[in-house]
């Protein structure tokens, strides 16, 4: 039977991301079957997602924790880049050479590591895996999942508070059932606030493979037919391709809402932040972090761990000043969060 922890929820700030990355792991080949034995002190490496570091949202996120992992444990970390059009056979010997060097835990950042972690996680028992976004039935997996569409609710209620032209915009990175939660939440969260305000959505890709996830480009024209749709609030969930959402929201001078990581607060989007209306807040980094330290403590998490608004694993930004100053935003954001943690509100993830 899967073992199911209790989550113990460690909150964790969005890290410098100037900080240089630290060492990368191997892609040897020679598995061997068994963990390794290495003299040094090796801690926490992550795998991203693609899109990679720099992405200011979703890796980026995660590498808030390894950094918080380091500085508090002392010890040797690594992160380690996708290459592009690489297969689950690659995934899985990437994270089977992390977990031959001696790194524990290693977590794969992004649902795309499924097949590959089962994988590694059978070849490597005593090291403990992680994976966010997805499921892995394993005894020595934790699988970091999280309510993103109550984020998205919440981003929901702000558009529809902040919007003028009664037409909002979502834009998906990839049509998949993770980024279908985004939307369903965000949808329903217009809907109940404001039932007059209309909801354009587009996806950019139907495969990651396309590049949903890691096109600017592709972002920055989809939220321009939405713009010329008289969208005038733009929520993207579509990872580094929603740098090209907020791109084109700030030369129109219309509102967008960041996802994941506080990207009102990000250095690399300072020229669009006054733009940036809020961020639906995802805690990958919290998560990443929680399991290094629960390995760090000798009790290592496994089996689902769900990260939700009742434990501020989810959440809704409030960094930009003009937030407070919308009519009846802040509190409508609030009385929203309280209804869905005590289950008045009942958020759709489809």
């Amino acid at each position: 039977m899967r073992r199911i922890s209790k989550l113990t929820r460690v909150a964790v700030g969005v890290a410098s991301l100037a900080l240089a990355a630290t060492a990368c792991g191997g892609t040897s080949t020679d598995n061997g079957g068994s963990d390794s034995e290495t003299k040094e002190k090796l801690g926490l490496a992550i795998a991203y997602d693609i899109g990679g570091k720099g992405d200011q949202s979703f890796n980026d996120a995660a590498y808030s924790g390894l950094e918080k992992a380091k500085k508090e444990f002392g010890y040797k970390t690594a992160d380690v880049e996708p290459t592009e059009g690489e297969t689950d056979a690659d995934k899985q010997q990437r994270l089977e050479s992390l977990a031959k060097q001696g790194y524990n835990p290693v977590i794969g950042i992004g649902f795309v590591y499924g097949p590959a972690m089962e994988a590694a996680a059978a070849k490597y028992p005593k090291t403990t895996f992680g994976i966010v976004d997805s499921v892995v039935e394993a005894d020595n997996v934790a699988s970091l999942v999280f309510a993103e569409e109550q984020a998205s609710y919440l981003a929901g209620v702000a558009a529809a508070k902040a919007t003028k032209s009664n037409t909002v915009g979502f834009v998906g990175g990839v049509d998949i059932p993770l980024i279908h939660k985004f939307e369903a939440g965000y949808k329903q969260g217009v809907a109940d606030t404001n039932p007059k305000v209309k909801v354009v959505s587009q996806y950019l890709t139907q495969t990651a493979e396309e590049g949903g996830f890691s096109s600017p480009d592709k972002g920055k024209a989809a939220a321009e037919g939405q713009i010329e749709k008289k969208a005038d609030v733009l929520y993207q969930a579509a990872g580094l391709s929603g740098q090209g959402v907020i791109e084109a929201a700030a030369k129109a001078k219309v509102w967008a809402i960041g996802v994941d990581s506080d990207q009102y607060n990000q250095a690399a989007l300072a020229s669009y932040k006054n733009y940036i209306l809020t961020s639906a807040l995802k805690d990958v980094g919290g998560a990443v972090y929680s399991l290094a330290k629960s390995v760090e403590d000798g009790k290592p998490l496994t089996g689902v761990q769900t990260f939700d608004l009742k434990v501020n694993g989810v959440g809704l930004a409030e960094s930009n000043p003009e937030f407070a100053k919308i009519a009846g935003l802040s509190d409508a954001v609030a009385k929203a969060k309280e209804e869905i943690i005590d289950g008045t509100i009942k958020v759709k993830t489809e």
